[in-house]
């Protein structure tokens, strides 16, 4: 039998798993397209500023999650830290530099993860239980890809050439992101049985990252090393993906495009999420990396203004991905100890952020140090992606399918098991 979580829950998972990820798609998405436009970033510059805000999230997370399992509470730090989240959001509106924009991510990061990488998932591990993961991980992993269409959908109307619609898009969503958390002071349940932790603050903060807890949990290090691989591969060329269906392949469209794929990738994670229900992690995961590959190589293969093999490429890569995040977020939940969700959003955040951010922009950057170059109707330069970030992007899926391969044969079977 499903354990039942009522209208309450999905509508304040809804509402705050939505929000969350509109902010941060602005975050990871367009503060890339921003620093490009307004000030002719180059990918080094790009790359710097997803690595400083990945470091930022796991430092958080590592310590806010502890926190927030030591004073037993998420709600407070949900709904303050949302509210805290859209002012910060704000203030991009008075920036005019790539390094001061790279600075204030790092703050906007700090509050984003205090109150969704750490708060908001040590809530859904709480909530949930091993008979409805993957339903709930279905419905939250295509919230980042709604987003992304939420965001498209509501910047269409914009000239991202123009800094006063920069303004306007970052008080909207700031305003947006912060209403969304003083709404959570009335809609946000605590789970019943979170219990203020007994141990001091530093064996808290501690506790995840001591060997022997490590031995004891050896499934759930696992995964999160197998789901750094993933996230490798997802941040070596996500920084760059607006850009490069607009500017390299000239898909000025490219909202109508890739609008659809994510609509349609968003409705088959929903189902494909509750395969980790019934078949388990094995049989679930591994179709994941060959919908990434055949994605990745369709990419490769689109030429300019190719909009059908785009849209196709798309739709099989974004399947992949979100499917992928949905099945190593149930399984990852699955093997956290009762009791101490809080305290593991910080190996979380190592292995699905900080590692990706980290080592995939840097990828990245590399494959594109010989990029093409436009010249600006200023005089000024900017960099072309090329495809060769699909090529790189899929030799770390082949890397992933034998890390799983091996991981399964080490703990003695590959069969469609769940832990």
């Amino acid at each position: 039998m499903q354990t039942e979580l009522g209208k309450k829950f999905w509508i304040s998972m809804l509402v705050f798993g939505l929000m969350g990820q509109v902010a941060w798609v602005v975050e990871n998405m367009y503060f890339n397209v921003f620093i490009y436009k307004m000030f002719h970033a180059t990918a080094a510059d790009i790359s710097a500023m997803v690595m400083a805000s990945a470091v930022t999230a796991a430092l958080t997370t590592i310590i806010m999650g502890a926190v927030s399992d030591k004073v037993g509470k998420r709600k407070a730090f949900m709904s303050f830290g949302y509210i805290i989240w859209g002012v910060s959001i704000i203030a991009f509106a008075y920036i005019h530099s790539i390094m001061l924009t790279i600075v204030m991510d790092c703050v906007m990061t700090y509050f984003g993860s205090t109150a969704n990488d750490a708060a908001y998932n040590a809530w859904l591990t709480d909530r949930g239980d091993s008979t409805n993961r993957g339903k709930i991980e279905g419905v939250n992993s295509m919230m980042p890809l709604v987003a992304v269409l939420v965001v498209f959908g509501g910047f269409m109307s914009f000239n991202l050439d123009e800094h006063s619609a920069w303004v306007t898009i970052y008080y909207v969503i700031g305003i947006a992101t912060a209403v969304i958390g003083a709404l959570g002071w009335f809609i946000i349940e605590d789970d019943p049985g979170l219990k203020k932790s007994e141990e001091s603050l530093g064996e808290t903060l501690a506790y995840s990252f001591r060997p022997s807890v490590a031995r004891e949990n050896r499934k759930l290090y696992l995964t999160l090393l197998n789901f750094a691989i993933f996230g490798i591969s997802i941040q070596i060329f996500m920084p760059y993906l607006i850009i490069y269906y607009e500017q390299t392949l000239g898909l000025d469209n490219y909202v109508m495009i890739f609008a659809p794929a994510i609509l349609l990738a968003a409705a088959a994670t929903v189902f494909y999420g509750r395969l980790y229900d019934t078949r388990g992690f094995t049989k679930s995961i591994l179709p994941v990396t060959a919908m990434l590959i055949i994605g990745y190589t369709i990419l490769y293969f689109t030429h300019a203004h190719a909009a059908v093999q785009a849209f196709i490429g798309s739709l099989i890569t974004m399947t992949g991905y979100l499917a992928g995040m949905s099945i190593f977020g149930a399984m990852i939940r699955d093997n956290i100890p009762e009791g101490r969700a809080g305290q593991f959003q910080g190996v979380r955040i190592i292995g699905q952020v900080f590692v990706p951010g980290l080592i995939g922009p840097a990828i990245g950057a590399w494959v594109l140090r010989n990029a093409d170059v436009i010249v600006n109707s200023d005089g000024t330069e900017s960099f072309l992606p090329d495809r060769g970030i699909w090529s790189a992007s899929g030799i770390i899926i082949v890397i992933l399918f034998a890390a799983l391969m091996l991981t399964m044969r080490k703990s003695g079977s590959t069969k469609g098991v769940r832990k």
